[in-house]
């Protein structure tokens, strides 16, 4: 699926701003944002991914990460207000209510001071829920951009989740079976010549290596050696 073209993002400097300019973007999150955001942060926590274990918790359900929502504001800060180039140097921030699946939050950001010469702002920021209730409050303090600019992002990659052990089922199949014999050309990597050797010894295939015999032989010595 093609994303959609990505918008140009234009920044504002320090005397571009005033007391009271604000932005804000919103997001729909789903439960596959917080298996998301689970893997690439590591929060394994039980709360947001396990619905037995939540439904005896304080909310009764799994519940977002309090720090995806924080990470709407820094996408704010970096993308609108004041946007490209900005330099986060401090975030205070209040949780206020928990995020479900399902919701929609929008991170709003507005400016209450402008430290003179130091070119450095601060910024009320705040999330809602489609319900207008606060999930988030806080104050943000950032280096405002030093140069004007106006960006067009590349696309942003598009994130599948693929559950863990997806091909087990398939694999205990091809062990049932004698091992098939399969060709491996030009296996002169190391990540060749270890995938070749794990299915041999997995029983799933029989390989055969074709390729110029030093490079293989050489590779093989590096991994293994004699």
């Amino acid at each position: 699926m093609m994303n959609a073209p990505a918008q140009s993002l234009t920044n504002h400097l320090f005397h571009q701003m005033k007391i009271g300019d604000h932005a804000s973007l919103s997001r729909h999150v789903g439960p596959e944002d917080i298996e998301l955001f689970a893997a690439v942060s590591g929060d394994a926590n039980p709360a947001h991914l396990d619905a037995n274990f939540a439904a005896h918790g304080p909310f009764g359900h799994v519940v977002i990460h309090g720090m995806w929502t924080a990470a709407l504001i820094s996408a704010v800060l970096g993308t609108r207000l004041p946007g490209p180039g900005t330099i986060y140097l401090d975030q205070q921030v209040r949780f206020q209510k928990p995020v479900s699946p399902g919701d929609t939050v929008t991170a709003e950001v507005e400016v209450i001071e402008l430290i003179e010469g130091k070119n450095r702002v601060r910024l009320a920021t705040t999330a809602r829920n489609q319900l207008g209730e606060v999930v988030l409050s806080g104050e943000a303090l950032v280096l405002a951009p030093l140069e004007q600019l106006t960006w067009v992002p590349g696309n942003l990659p598009e994130a599948v989740i693929l559950p863990k052990g997806r091909w087990q089922g398939f694999v205990e199949e091809a062990r049932a079976l004698p091992p098939v014999r399969a060709a491996v050309v030009h296996p002169c990597s190391k990540s060749a010549i270890l995938g070749a050797v794990e299915v041999r010894d997995e029983g799933l295939l029989d390989p055969i290596l074709i390729g110029p015999a030093a490079k293989i032989w050489k590779r093989r010595c590096k991994i293994r050696p004699r």
